[in-house]
């Protein structure tokens, strides 16, 4: 009896969900500690990192710039009319002072410096506050390569500029390495969640792949991707792009990258023999997640993964290796690509990736890595360098030719990785190893 409660509670300890989820009320909470952090300990360090003295961050509200959506308390879902937020950094002694050009505060975050009694025009304030300040260089968020460090309007951008005293035109700079700096690095306390919500992520799809969820001859890969959006709503969490679950099998289509990416069929019954992929991610406490991996619907008489898929599967793994073997601190995007390419190659690993940025974002701000449709140099975004205390989804595949199949499948993997200020590389949950099995 003493075996069956222990056997019973091992099965369920693999399958039954047991992160805990925080209540709306205690991640707002954590969202706005964190911040306050950040903007303690980390801003003033970037700021002076870049070269920027004062970074002026302008939003009109619905149309905010992607860093001042990192920079809202939690209980501000949006920006207010115009927000305006002046960093301005005061020395190591008095460290940076954080101001709304509004007429109240922003949370506990930046203080309200708008008199409407001395400066009515909003603009005006801003403006009076430069001029008392005296900044050597005045940060903007225009960037030619990243959105996300882009959120300047042309409209504002014209409006600031109309405004600013001629003799601070020349002070106005790009905030663009600032702006990817501060939305790309991971404090300490970030990191211990995020491996919580890596492992929300993988628990997700672990109980997406089995019996729990699939029957097999009946599912179609179209019900396991609703499956995983309604689990997502009913843990109170959010996704950041459309799931997808895929099949490759023992027949004559070939998996290529625009049919990985493009052309999926939509709906296919999942069958005994089939190697399912996924892709998948969620959103919650303002980080995002971002996982592929596979798993085998054991065919009649069948107790493991056939040794080919196995076989063919370590390759995927010795692909990711050879990625971030390559991780370097100062090291370009388009270079880590090139050197990880040419070892995977004399390795005779067929392999292609496509590596991004994770954090605030899906697809991240920081060096991008290869594109699926792109294993050469991406102009910008690929020359710009790796920096410690940042995160990355490993994404790429190995194309593997399978006798057995008569074909060439795509062992197709993404993990979310840190890259800590040592310069070690570890996989925030873990990464996967084993194709599951269905059933277990």
């Amino acid at each position: 009896m003493k075996f069956i409660t222990c056997f019973l509670l091992i099965l369920l300890g693999t399958s039954a969900f047991s992160q805990k989820i925080l209540s709306e009320k205690e991640r707002a909470e954590v969202v706005d500690e964190i911040l306050e952090e950040r903007m303690t300990k980390l801003l003033p360090a970037l700021m002076r990192e870049a070269g920027i003295d004062m970074w002026v961050i302008i939003s009109r509200e619905y149309n905010e710039d992607p860093v001042m959506k990192t920079m809202l308390p939690a209980v501000w879902l949006s920006a207010r009319r115009r927000t305006i937020m002046v960093f301005t950094d005061k020395g190591e002694k008095e460290g940076v002072e954080r101001l709304a050009i509004a007429r109240y505060d922003v949370g506990n975050l930046l203080k309200g410096e708008w008199d409407l009694h001395t400066n009515p025009d909003q603009w005006e304030a801003l403006i009076k506050v430069i001029k008392e300040r005296n900044p050597k260089k005045i940060g903007l968020n225009f960037s030619q390569y990243y959105a996300h460090a882009d959120g300047l309007t042309y409209t504002e951008q014209k409006e600031f500029m109309a405004k600013l005293p001629k003799e601070f035109h020349e002070r106005v700079v790009s905030a663009s390495n600032l702006a990817v700096s501060w939305l790309e690095t991971r404090t300490e306390r970030e990191m211990a969640i995020y491996e919580q919500i890596s492992r929300i992520s993988h628990q997700i799809i672990d109980e997406a792949f089995s019996d729990k969820v699939i029957q097999v001859g009946v599912t179609t890969t179209d019900d396991v991707v609703w499956w995983m959006r309604q689990k997502v709503t009913d843990l109170g969490l959010e996704t950041w792009f459309h799931p997808t679950v895929d099949v490759q099998r023992y027949n004559p289509e070939n998996f290529d990258h625009l049919r990985t990416f493009t052309k999926r069929p939509t709906k296919q019954i999942i069958m005994p023999g089939d190697l399912l992929h996924c892709d998948f991610g969620i959103k919650y406490l303002r980080l995002n997640t971002d996982h592929q991996r596979h798993a085998y619907v054991l065919r009649a008489g069948e107790t493991d993964i056939p040794e080919f898929l196995k076989k063919a599967f370590q390759q995927g793994n010795r692909l990711q290796e050879c990625l971030t073997e390559n991780f370097k601190a100062g090291k370009s995007g388009n270079d880590i690509l090139a050197n990880a390419l040419v070892q995977s190659k004399k390795e005779g690993i067929n392999g292609a990736i496509y590596t991004h940025p994770i954090g605030n974002h899906g697809h991240a701000a920081g060096p991008t890595i290869g594109m699926w449709d792109n294993q050469g140099k991406t102009i910008g975004a690929g020359d710009y360098p790796l920096r410690y205390n940042t995160a990355y989804s490993i994404e790429l595949n190995a194309a593997v030719e399978i006798t057995e199949w008569k074909k060439t499948i795509r062992i197709m993997l993404e993990e979310d990785g840190f890259f800590d200020d040592k310069g070690n590389f570890r996989y925030i949950d873990g990464r996967q190893q084993e194709i599951l099995r269905i059933p277990r």
